[in-house]
């Protein structure tokens, strides 16, 4: 047997997403599951009585693959929940590259929903926290990523003011999408002046808390030429995991991206400088930094420096998370997925007012938990091939 994934054996045909934001009142996860589902075979052409493989994450639902089958009527011959937070998705598309592959299904839906806004106050998302670290009662997720800032503040000299570009880039990439939640103007002062989450974090270093839900769809290489819009291909992937609880992190300053890319990469048998345009997990400002360095894309220590002054914002050296991301766009929970999304629109040239003038290559990148899993995806258009 062939190994698998073969690097540009399956592709993204289909992608999606449901309402975002605030949703209407009775709304449920599932709701926005299918109605991401649903707009992914527009997308693509297929119909729903062709899913025959059910990908599914969800921190609302516990065991969601199983409920989104029941709502749409669905029998998959293959389904999987693997669950590691944010990065679930990204892991999720390298598991259906191996079942299309195998031959285990044939049309894979990869799907979320989440109404983490509406259900803020009623809803409390499962932590598992290290026994040791409960007696010093750390605010998590956020009181991790802000140890992180710290020490790669102590170590490097990155500053406030370099995570506020990072903020600044972010908003003005959602200001050029229709589609994301917060396009208000945002300057340097407003970023600094923030309330302080947890020190060096303020608010706006902080993602948004929103509804919403996503879908991709993906088949073998060999049918998705013949589907209603450009295939990308799935050229490499790569996961990690370091640690659970931030405590029991190696080195504050390093994550699991830099293993998970460098599997990416050997796969698709590319290198960063030729990557076009990516799309990180960026819960945090400081997230972006770390997954910058980690990917490749600039020497550890010097990710501050390298966001400066626009630097991945639109007209930068680097377009990154061109949806506006976490920050400015959407963050309804887990934003993984969207990720996947944002890479799609941009390699099809579908990305209106924020479109890159090099889309052929891009990075959708996962992050699980406290900086805990991570997995990475590489995309590519039909000239990589």
């Amino acid at each position: 047997m062939r190994a698998a994934p073969l690097r540009g054996g399956s592709a993204i045909v289909g992608v999606a997403e449901s309402d975002l934001g605030t949703v209407a009142p009775g709304t449920s996860p599932l709701d926005l599951m299918a109605q991401a589902v649903t707009a992914a075979l527009e997308d693509c052409g297929l119909s729903l009585a062709e899913v025959d493989g059910v990908f599914c994450a969800a921190s609302q639902l516990r065991m969601p693959t199983l409920s989104l089958c029941e709502y749409m009527g669905l029998q998959p011959k293959y389904f999987d929940s693997s669950f590691i937070g944010g990065a679930s998705f990204q892991s999720l598309a390298a598991h259906a590259a191996l079942a299309l592959e195998a031959g285990l299904c044939n049309v894979a839906v990869i799907a979320y929903g989440s109404t983490q806004r509406s259900a803020r106050g009623s809803f409390t998302p499962q932590r598992d926290m290290n026994e040791y670290d409960a007696p010093y009662a750390p605010r998590l997720p956020v009181t991790g990523y802000a140890m992180a800032a710290a020490r790669h503040m102590h170590l490097y000299g990155t500053t406030r003011s370099d995570l506020a570009d990072i903020a600044l880039a972010a908003r003005g990439w959602a200001q050029l999408n229709p589609k994301a939640f917060d396009r208000r103007p945002l300057t340097r002062e407003d970023v600094l002046a923030a309330p302080m989450v947890s020190s060096p974090l303020g608010v706006k270093d902080c993602c948004l808390v929103t509804d919403g839900g996503a879908a991709v769809v993906m088949v073998r290489a060999d049918r998705a030429a013949s589907l209603r819009k450009a295939p990308v291909y799935l050229l490499g992937t790569g996961e990690a995991q370091q640690h659970h609880s931030i405590s029991q992190m190696p080195d504050l300053t390093v994550t699991g991206a830099a293993q998970s890319g460098a599997q990416a990469y050997a796969m698709a048998g590319l290198t960063a400088a030729e990557i076009d345009l990516v799309q990180v997990y960026d819960a945090f400002t400081i997230t972006t930094l770390l997954f910058l360095e980690d990917l490749g894309f600039c020497p550890k220590g010097e990710g501050g420096r390298f966001v400066q002054d626009g630097g991945i914002a639109p007209g930068g050296r680097l377009a990154v998370n061109t949806s506006g991301g976490g920050l400015s766009y959407c963050h309804p929970g887990m934003f993984g997925l969207f990720t996947m999304v944002e890479a799609t629109r941009q390699l099809r040239g579908e990305a209106g007012d924020r479109q890159v003038a090099r889309h052929d290559t891009a990075i959708a990148h996962g992050n699980g938990g406290v900086l805990a899993g991570q997995a990475t995806l590489i995309l590519g258009t039909q000239s990589t091939l």
